[in-house]
């Protein structure tokens, strides 16, 4: 086990290694060798420390500890190995360390638990490589099947399929698990509220809804010199009208509201030339789904407004749709105590980013535990969470496992 790690901060920085960028960052899509080379890393890793390990059909890994009862549920933790491009070192692969290291210590302690413990490393959360993201969780809940990856293809045309088969996996027929007592997911926060309220755990309620659209406004090109102000129908006008009463609007609501417009395509994008087709999207997220389609209506009903007075053709549709998910409050209740009961200082908190764990809820009762992340940064090479904020994690997954298993 010498080329192996041992304590929380080598395995983070061991497991870096398997995708490592010259930035810094990590680099390691679904189906890519780095990927590969990454999940045979840990199940090396964990047979070492005495795991029944096994990979399922489509790439997730499993390390297993069994109980004595045959008859016992299985409590499932763990996280995923994908990153995106140059992406950090933390997100997703912190939970799937702690989660070796928990149940490891676990079992050097205690011996075997009452209920199973399993560790997963999830093949794919991102969706960086392929559009799909959640695949591995996708899978194993019963959202996906086979036939939703048919025909996908990644940015250099390669099948999702026939990657899948090149890293040495066959799905056929996938079998749910039935047998789930609990999943747990302890992960970064991917965001600054930890920090700057300066606490040392999230306790997840909600992972919020999403919304995105896609809005068309149509007006007419013509010539930037020759066509009177009063005489236009500029569509870049009245996008950037839109765009401002969306953003005014979301203020008018509570702060767990946020409105982004990421995207935004001007026809034809020539110098001297008014456009005459302009394009954006918004991406609107909130907790509650009524707040949600309130809003929607709200600023929806505003452009098709301003569109008319600006003699533009507007058009919206919506491209992307997440409901709000809650997390499982005697689990949550459980994560509260034993930060209480330690010390330790908490936040019950919304995560504003999905995770796995929303999937599984489908399933069995889940939680999510969150740790601080520097200055909230996240999907970067400078995404950053200190040594004492990984350990309080692992302190309470631990203790939290030991609580459900023994």
């Amino acid at each position: 086990m010498a080329q192996f790690p041992n304590t929380l901060k080598q395995a983070i920085e061991w497991l870096s290694t398997f995708g490592k960028d010259s930035d810094g960052g990590v680099t390691r899509t679904l189906y890519s060798k780095t990927w590969r080379e990454a999940q045979d890393a840990l199940k090396k890793w964990m047979e070492g420390r005495g795991f029944h390990t096994y990979y399922d059909s489509i790439g997730n890994l499993f390390g297993r500890l069994p109980s004595d009862d045959a008859e016992a549920p299985t409590i499932l933790v763990g996280s995923h190995v994908d990153t995106v491009k140059s992406g950090g070192k933390y997100d997703g692969a912190y939970g799937v360390i702690a989660g070796v290291l928990a149940i490891n210590h676990l079992y050097e302690k205690f011996g075997k638990p009452k209920m199973n413990l399993e560790v997963v490393s999830l093949c794919e959360e991102e969706g960086s490589r392929f559009p799909i993201a959640c695949w591995g969780s996708g899978m194993m809940t019963g959202v996906y099947s086979l036939n939703d990856v048919v025909g996908l293809m990644d940015s250099e045309g390669v099948n999702f399929l026939d990657a899948m088969k090149e890293s040495g996996f066959h799905c056929q027929n996938y079998s749910l698990r039935n047998n789930l007592h609990a999943f747990i997911e302890l992960h970064i926060e991917q965001g600054p509220s930890l920090e700057k309220l300066d606490k040392e755990i999230g306790i997840v309620q909600t992972i919020v809804g999403q919304k995105r659209f896609r809005i068309t406004v149509k007006g007419e090109t013509n010539h930037a010199g020759t066509t009177l102000m009063k005489w236009r129908k500029d569509p870049l006008h009245g996008a950037v009208k839109m765009i401002l009463s969306l953003y005014e609007a979301s203020m008018q609501y509570d702060d767990n509201l946020v409105a982004t417009v990421g995207q935004l395509f001007v026809a034809p994008n020539v110098p001297n030339v008014i456009p005459g087709q302009v394009d954006f999207t918004i991406d609107a997220r909130h907790p509650v789904e009524s707040t949600l389609i309130h809003f929607y209506e709200r600023f929806s009903r505003e452009f098709f407004l301003l569109g008319k007075e600006l003699g533009l053709e507007v058009e919206l549709s919506k491209w992307h749709e997440v409901l709000p998910v809650q997390m499982d409050s005697k689990l949550n209740d459980k994560v509260l105590n034993i930060c209480c009961e330690k010390g330790i200082s908490y936040h019950v908190m919304n995560s504003g980013a999905g995770h796995d764990a929303q999937l599984f809820t489908r399933i069995c009762p889940a939680a999510i535990i969150f740790v601080p992340s520097r200055a909230g940064i996240s999907h970067s090479p400078f995404e950053y969470t200190s040594h004492q904020d990984l350990e309080t994690g692992l302190k309470v997954l631990t203790q939290l496992l030991y609580e459900l298993a023994y």
